[in-house]
């Protein structure tokens, strides 16, 4: 698969040092807004070709699919338009807190017959397999409660999470990984409760929630810009407790343990590369070898359960879905 890198983030690094590893992706071009910025990116990490614009991206035809890592509030438009040119899209999560942008661009894929998935690497991970495995297998008995927390200081109030006009915020730049963390343990949440700090730029810095799933489960995430790294996953059940103390960032030291009986197991979990298991299964998903892990019903589950923790969040009442 052709990779075309659309904008010169950060988190490109990544995906450039995965697919330099794999024989199912090739990064071939890169765009930005400024020409002169795309060719000395491009230079500097060998890639061949570079574009002044991301619309000339598109345009080209040695380009079969697009990583889209532009700032939240860009991923719909450029998403929307990269499929009209016909490319697959990888695009950075979260794709958006709209469920009906999600809806319009996953109906765009399937009437183009294309593949969208929202990059959430960490569900790639097998840590991530082997926890939702050892939830729904019983290791803990029946579960009861999710605790999800992810956390940094983010002091740059020029930085794109801290501008509310790009969809920034710590709920959709760390809160989503929580949101997709327990609604992969415990389901889709029925009904959540949010209470938010609001910061300097008019964002979240910090948003805590508490949401009400099936059977009984509740789950509670922290998201947040103003407290120290932090990350962890706890799933708590009628006989035990599970910890994923690096669930998010799983290349790392990772720790998962599982407590019973007054006694504590650690989990053995394969090393992996959480993006090029996703770069792989993107490729695979584009040529028909393969289902995308994460499709249309799991971005629709995230952009409604984060659209409901803000409603939340501003109307001080609890919202149900």
């Amino acid at each position: 698969m052709r990779l075309g890198l659309l904008s010169t983030a950060k988190i490109n690094g990544e995906i450039l040092r995965a697919a330099a590893t794999t024989d199912s992706v090739d990064v071939v071009a890169v765009a930005s807004r400024d020409g002169a910025k795309a060719q000395a990116y491009a230079h500097e990490r060998g890639i061949e070709r570079s574009h002044a614009g991301y619309e000339t991206l598109l345009e080209d035809e040695g380009v079969d699919a697009i990583y889209i890592s532009l700032p939240n509030g860009l991923h719909h438009e450029w998403t929307m338009h990269a499929l009209a040119a016909g490319k697959h899209v990888l695009c950075e999560k979260p794709y958006s807190r709209d469920p009906a942008e999600v809806e319009e661009a996953f109906a765009a894929a399937e009437r183009h017959g294309l593949v969208l998935m929202e990059a959430l690497m960490y569900r790639h991970h097998p840590q991530t397999v082997r926890v939702h495995q050892l939830v729904h297998g019983g290791a803990i008995g029946e579960l009861r409660a999710v605790h999800a927390t992810y956390s940094f200081s983010l002091n740059d109030l020029a930085d794109v999470r801290a501008r509310p006009e790009l969809a920034g915020g710590a709920l959709m730049d760390v809160g989503c990984y929580c949101v997709s963390g327990a609604r992969l343990l415990a389901g889709e949440p029925e009904r959540v409760q949010a209470e938010q700090v609001v910061g300097e730029t008019g964002i979240d810095v910090a948003l805590f929630g508490t949401m009400r799933h099936a059977a009984g489960v509740v789950s509670q995430l922290e998201a947040s810009f103003d407290a120290p790294l932090r990350e962890r996953l706890e799933a708590t059940g009628t006989e035990g407790t599970l910890l994923v103390e690096s669930p998010w960032r799983t290349d790392g030291e990772r720790r998962v343990l599982l407590a019973r009986d007054d006694a504590v197991e650690r989990v053995e979990i394969e090393r992996a590369d959480s993006y090029l298991r996703e770069l792989e299964n993107f490729a695979a998903a584009a040529s028909g070898e393969a289902a995308p892990l994460l499709g249309r019903a799991d971005a629709l589950g995230q952009a409604r359960t984060i659209d409901a923790l803000y409603r939340a969040a501003e109307s001080g009442s609890a919202v149900m879905l």
